[in-house]
């Protein structure tokens, strides 16, 4: 019995369509800038996505990175949510290595930050204070689709107040299949983007950062300073191109299966459903129980997430079939039956 893992999307595995770009990619030194498979996906994304340039780098973590070490210098600050995943979990990079203070704002629940609230964050011209230079947002969070009115909000803000726009678009192509817009439209809002290829889309590994020509030089040459640097990544790139190709439009699948599975879990008494957002569908169990509940999912060849925290996070994809959605829920039913 194959497994069926929930933990995320990072964890599916590279089709034999993908593998066969993979093996077939032309390949040169990508440092040089000679990669041309590597120079191929950055012009794709770029022009899908409405920027002059873009850099390939190995993580969503390392993209975020540098694009805000390519928008803030040393003293300066980004504003960003307190659950963000630029500010909670990548580490304290943007501190760490950039010297780049983050001022996390309460998130609302649909992911947005509440422009009232950031205002009144940002810091006066004043040698005392750090110097607010950016903001940073999330889309999707928690598999939430920040509102297409907030975004335009959004820009309007940034640009009132002189500060640059940064988009952590992980998740991007879900929240452009839920809305029913291209990527794009999103994306004109900011000033950069960071796509992730190995979630939703089903790459092995990678992310793309777009920005203006500048940005990206200044990005480059931090991506080298953090061993970001690779050579002949382009086997690495033909798999995202190839998920450009053939896994954005699918995505639909991932959120119609997560609906079907939120749905059937509503119904079984022992679990409180807290939502569904595109690929997500995030429920409540009893904590005394959480152990019990895994040794029994591991046994049916099932995985997710389980901590200390009563919350669990089911993730669709690419490696999710509706027969693997129906082992959930029995699994799950034979548990609290």
């Amino acid at each position: 019995m194959h497994t069926i893992d929930l933990r995320s999307d990072t964890v599916t595995q590279p089709t034999a369509a993908m593998r066969g770009a993979m093996f077939e990619a032309e390949v040169g030194d990508d440092v040089y800038g000679e990669d041309p498979t590597v120079n191929a996906l950055q012009q794709r994304l770029a022009d899908d996505l409405g920027f002059e340039a873009a850099l390939f780098v190995p993580t969503g973590t390392q993209s975020n990175l540098l694009a805000l070490m390519a928008h803030c210098e040393r003293g300066d600050e980004y504003l960003v949510g307190m659950e963000a995943h630029t500010y909670k979990f990548e580490g304290g990079g943007a501190a760490v290595l950039g010297s780049i203070q983050p001022q996390p704002i309460v998130q609302d629940a649909d992911g947005s930050l509440p422009l009232d609230k950031l205002a009144a964050a940002i810091k006066p011209v004043d040698p005392h204070f750090a110097r607010t230079r950016l903001l940073a947002l999330e889309n999707t969070w928690h598999g939430r689709v920040l509102p297409p009115a907030y975004l335009q909000a959004a820009h309007d803000f940034a640009r009132e107040r002189g500060l640059g726009l940064h988009l952590d678009g992980a998740r991007l192509f879900n929240a452009a299949v839920a809305s029913g817009v291209p990527a794009r439209e999103i994306a004109r809002h900011f000033d950069s983007v960071s796509v992730c290829l190995s979630k939703g889309l089903g790459a092995p590994v990678g992310s793309v950062l777009v920005g203006s020509s500048a940005l990206i030089d200044r990005a480059r040459r931090w991506r080298k300073v953090t061993g970001g640097g690779w050579r002949q990544a382009g086997s690495l790139a033909a798999a995202g191109l190839h998920a450009l190709d053939h896994h954005v439009a699918r995505l639909a699948d991932d959120h119609r299966r997560a609906a079907y599975l939120a749905g059937r879990l509503r119904a079984i008494a022992g679990i409180d459903l807290l939502g569904q957002f595109t690929n997500m569908v995030f429920v409540d169990v009893p904590a005394q129980r959480l152990r019990e509940l895994d040794l029994h999912l591991r046994a049916a060849s099932i995985r997710i997430s389980i901590g200390y925290l009563p919350t669990l996070r089911l993730v669709t994809h690419l490696d999710i079939d509706d027969d693997g959605i129906e082992r959930t829920v029995e699994a799950f039913a034979r548990f609290f039956g």
